[in-house]
């Protein structure tokens, strides 16, 4: 029987743009989804480059104006995958007009931004999911399983790094086509809303809601050439980013972020600490699992390396054999296919906008407690 298209406008063409296309292209190959997943329309302010876009990867058109794909009656979901400061006038738009919408991390620029776009959306009753894919890597899936069941007990700590060195030289400019993550008008804040968020929303989808947040920011380069104006300006974003929590069931937390660290280009950790077992996960061993348990017999007691490939592993059965391991585009066919689900079930796929404006109440918090020196609500 002939499956009911989801016919998908795509805003953006960059690294986000790719992973999202390749995600719906791939996900009814492997999953069996209630919707067939149709590419039809890529939009960028570029229209060689959009048109090449929707030749490469298959696109059926190609517009500049995003605007065009909010009045396009064929479309039923857009996906947001452009920068920051985009995000909320075209969700909302996008929201009003009836259409389901996806939209990249961060939600918004600020915790402001992403309550507007939670009002438009559920007010309007549409679908809606935000691209935080480190929830669907198997092995991170998997220690949510083991949390969940309480094989760790009472949690006590919870600890996250991501690690970058690309913005070092003092000659990188800010703003512009692929800088803009340096323009904090663009971007809202640097590390904290771009790295520090993923390794706060995994947090909080792990070990509950953080209530309350003390935070340290540093701009280490205080000028650079601006592309857009030509001229010299200062850095408003933060370089790096270290903040300590308390979560609601009492752990506490220490999260940092920067992209000052020579030698790492994504290195994402994070640890959990409960009473009986703890876990571990390393972005760059991604398929694997650490894991210690004091209640297994003591002269067999230690760490275990856990290899996230069998089919009773997390979306495994859909993959390769045992074995065989998958990589980090296939979290976003994950969450595809876990978004296209949900639309089948009726039950939505997390993280929902309203998720995403939980992390962005964080960092909004770590961002304030950096200028104050005090301990901050991250309930907003």
């Amino acid at each position: 029987m002939a499956k009911k298209s989801l016919n998908i406008g795509m805003v953006g063409y960059g690294f986000m743009g790719r992973t999202h296309s390749n995600a719906f292209a791939q996900a009814p190959h492997f999953f069996d989804l209630g919707y067939k997943p149709v590419l039809k329309t890529i939009c960028a302010r570029n229209a060689d480059k959009a048109k090449d876009f929707a030749d490469q990867w298959g696109y059926e058109s190609s517009v500049t104006d995003w605007r065009k794909l909010v009045d396009d009656k064929s479309i039923d979901l857009i996906d947001i995958a452009s920068p920051n400061d985009t995000h909320m006038e075209i969700a909302i738009a996008a929201a009003q007009a009836g259409k389901m919408v996806m939209c990249e991390k961060p939600l918004g620029r600020n915790a402001a931004e992403s309550r507007k776009m939670v009002e438009a959306v559920e007010r309007a009753g549409v679908a809606n999911m935000v691209w935080y894919n480190y929830r669907r890597v198997p092995a991170v899936t998997l220690a949510k399983q083991l949390i969940d069941e309480g094989r760790l007990g009472k949690i006590f700590h919870y600890r996250a790094k991501f690690l970058q060195d690309w913005t070092i030289s003092k000659d990188l400019p800010q703003g512009g086509q692929g800088l803009w993550r340096l323009d904090v008008g663009v971007a809202g804040s640097g590390v904290t809303g771009d790295l520090l968020a993923h390794c706060i929303d995994t947090a909080m989808w792990l070990n509950g809601g953080i209530s309350s947040v003390t935070g340290l920011t540093e701009t280490f380069i205080k000028e650079r050439h601006h592309n857009l104006t030509g001229k010299t300006e200062k850095v408003g974003i933060d370089d790096a980013s270290l903040f300590l929590s308390r979560f609601d069931n009492g752990s506490l937390g220490s999260f940092e972020a920067t992209r000052y660290a020579r030698g790492h280009k994504a290195l994402y950790t994070l640890e959990i600490n409960g009473e009986h077992a703890s876990i571990f996960w390393d972005l760059h061993d991604l398929h694997r699992l650490q894991y210690f348990d004091h209640r297994d017999e003591g002269r067999t007691r230690g760490w275990r390396s856990v290899h996230i490939t069998d089919g009773d592993h997390p979306y495994m059965n859909k993959w390769w054999v045992p074995g065989l391991q998958i990589g980090y585009e296939h979290t976003f066919i994950h969450q595809a296919a876990d978004f296209i689900e949900g639309l089948t079930t009726g039950k939505p796929a997390a993280p929902t906008f309203r998720d995403a404006l939980a992390t962005d109440l964080v960092t909004d918090a770590v961002l304030k407690s950096a200028q104050t020196g005090q301990w901050e609500s991250a309930k907003g």
